[in-house]
């Protein structure tokens, strides 16, 4: 915010506060950038240092940003003249007071876990009471801003994890524990480095996901997402979706570099949502099929966002088996959002459109174009040389500015690099404040072993079947991940649910990537669905109608998990076969062309109620392990697909202009 809004809203002497503030939280953000930058590719910290300096720098960056957004709110409501009393002096004063206080306080309570932590490295050390005052400071000031920045959503998580370790030996049944007091809270949620506040998921995130971050913010800046929108579009000039096709394109490829479903949205919907449109779809498919396509970017090699990294260092699995391991259920994610695409422009008529001027590739876009497959090549090339997933994150950021002078717009105004790498570096810092809550309810269900009793409840309510189970566990993830981002959702997720997947005798792998799925998933169930609420503004639809689009649009990411859980093979790193992998590939395309036609009602042409009843069994049952059902399925499926095109005549072929 400039300087001039926030005196709007301000005294002079608060205003002055206000940029002090916001100066020291830009700086945050580029000591955490530049310790990014170090520990990925140059060197090491000690491991104390680095997470306290980097919830230091996190805190300073993350007062200011929740301070920013107060003032945006007060201005915003002003200048559209909502019901809302003028701030007071005193209301403000007092809003400034809790943000110095919350500051100390926080600072005070790092320096308490390095003194801690010095003194366990050095000799036998208990937390004592004393230790406990700064430690249970530091969880409140980390909640609360855990709030502002994130809501209510993660606040109570992190909030109720701490009521349940001082409280929760009153509860009744398996929620009971054996109770703990103040010091053994603080040692289990502060002063541990294996879980809660600086556990190992907070190591994960700064040793790896950081430079990720700032990598994809760095992509947007370039100018890289721009040049990408156009070869999608280039590239299904000749479908009938024609820009929603582009959006499906561009969205996966995008999100993920981006990692971020909501910065997807913002990158590329704001182009492609009005284009989509001005086709003929309606505004509601046009936001829905964006807000799908984005959440799917982060389940899309080859980078994949910060879910796929910590992922590889929570299973063993190695980063670059990830990458394997999503690629053909994340194929079939896109290719059932293409098919949604097309049967929908067949149910409302729409055509094949001519290739406009301004769509045609210039020599200046194959130039650009190396901006995201030079960053591309390098990570892939990293990682197949043996070396660690942040080496590969840093040698793509330094390629990717070393080539961002390509780009006339960057050789125009430089300072889009600045810009891009404190905002990615900012994005870090609230992803930071987000995972002390995370590590908050690591450390209350590790000490209390809630999980294992869950895992317990579970396995019990499910008897012998396994797919109840993982329908139980999918409708727990959902719930869980309910209007989080994509990694505190799978981490909430995977910690509560987690154990009781592999207790069904999955492997690690496969129960990961699972709880991963729904994790994303449950960006586009209503009614908390994110990605829809960011999408529908932009395509001035109702967020609502927006966000049940999006859950018909993205059903296959709700049957995907499904299919790998009963046919691993689609996984390739652990049970590859290459004739059950051709079958199964060939029976799940089959499956989903079948259900997306069915969802719509629409084919070559408009399906009867029978027909599209006949089409959702017949695609379930292709999916049945039997071959006594599967292969029946099989053939009423194709039967089903060619009784349509004899009924309705193909379309006169689209010829280009030349």
């Amino acid at each position: 915010m400039k300087g001039r809004s926030v005196m709007t809203v301000q005294s002079p002497a608060l205003g002055a506060f206000s940029r002090v503030l916001f100066i020291a939280g830009t700086l945050a953000c580029l000591g955490l950038g530049v310790i990014a930058l170090y520990t990925s590719g140059l060197g090491l910290l000690d491991p104390k240092l680095h997470r306290a300096g980097g919830f230091a720098l996190a805190l300073v960056a993350g007062v200011a940003a929740a301070r920013r957004k107060r003032l945006d709110t007060v201005r915003t409501d002003r200048d559209l003249g909502r019901d809302a009393p003028p701030p007071r002096h005193g209301a403000e004063l007092l809003h400034a007071v809790i943000d110095i206080a919350m500051l100390l306080a926080g600072l005070w309570s790092i320096w308490s876990f390095l003194q801690v932590q010095t003194l366990m490295e050095t000799a036998l050390y208990d937390v004592s009471t004393r230790d406990a005052w700064p430690a249970l400071a530091g969880l409140a000031v980390f909640l609360e801003l855990c709030r502002r920045l994130w809501g209510w959503g993660l606040f109570s998580v992190g909030a109720l994890a701490v009521l349940y370790l001082l409280f929760g030996q009153d509860l009744p049944g398996i929620l009971a524990h054996s109770g703990f007091g103040l010091d053994e809270v603080a040692e289990n949620l502060w002063y541990n480095t294996n879980k809660g506040v600086f556990g190992s998921i907070t190591n994960i995130v700064l040793a790896t996901v950081f430079i990720f971050i700032i990598f994809g913010a760095l992509l947007e800046g370039t100018g890289a997402g721009d040049t990408l929108l156009k070869f999608a579009f280039l590239a299904t000039r000749r479908t009938r979706g024609g820009p929603a096709h582009a959006a499906i394109l561009a969205s996966s490829l995008f999100g993920t570099m981006s990692g971020s479903t909501v910065a997807n949205i913002v990158g590329t919907g704001t182009f492609t949502i009005p284009t989509i449109k001005k086709r003929g779809f309606s505004p509601t498919f046009a936001a829905g099929i964006e807000a799908t396509a984005s959440s799917g970017g982060q389940i899309m090699p080859p980078i994949m966002g910060a879910a796929a990294l910590v992922m590889a260092d929570l299973t063993g699995a190695g980063y670059l088996n990830i990458i394997i391991a999503a690629l053909v259920p994340a194929l079939f994610y896109y290719f059932s959002l293409f098919c949604a695409v097309t049967v929908e422009a067949r149910r409302q008529g729409i055509e094949v459109q001519p290739l406009k001027t301004e769509d045609r590739i210039t020599r200046i876009d194959l130039i650009n174009s190396v901006l995201f497959l030079g960053p591309i090549a390098t990570v892939i090339a990293a990682l197949l040389m043996g070396l660690s997933t942040s080496s590969a994150g840093f040698y793509a950021t330094v390629i990717l500015v070393a080539l961002s002078v390509i780009n006339p717009e960057v050789r125009r105004d430089p300072m889009r690099l600045w810009r891009s790498f404190i905002g990615g570096s900012a994005a870090g810092a609230s992803l930071l404040i987000a995972i002390a809550a995370i590590g908050i309810l690591v450390g209350s269900l590790d000490s209390t072993g809630l999980g294992l009793k869950l895992a317990n409840v579970i396995g019990a309510i499910r008897g012998d079947s396994l797919f109840s189970a993982l329908l139980v566990a999918m409708i727990g993830a959902l719930v869980l991940g309910m209007g989080m981002p994509t990694l505190p959702a799978y981490l909430i997720i995977i910690l509560v649910m987690g154990p009781a997947i592999q207790a069904l005798g999955l492997s690690m792998l496969t129960a990961h990537m699972f709880v991963f799925y729904y994790g994303v998933a449950s960006s586009l169930t209503p009614p908390v669905a994110i990605a829809a609420y960011a999408a529908a503004p932009i395509a001035g639809a109702n967020p609502l109608m927006t966000a049940l689009m999006s859950f018909r649009l993205g059903m296959a990411k709700f049957i995907i998990p499904f299919i790998f859980v009963y046919y691993p093979t689609l996984l390739i790193v652990e049970e590859f076969h290459l004739g059950a992998f051709v079958w199964i590939v060939l029976r799940s395309g089959l499956c989903i062309w079948l259900f997306s036609s069915a969802l719509s009602a629409h084919d070559r042409g408009r399906l009867t109620a029978v027909e599209v009843g006949l089409r959702f069994v017949a695609a379930f049952m292709c999916l049945i392990a039997s071959p006594a059902i599967h292969l029946p399925a099989i053939a009423a499926g194709v039967a089903l697909i060619l009784f349509d095109l004899r009924r309705v005549p193909a379309p006169t072929p689209y010829k280009e202009a030349r």
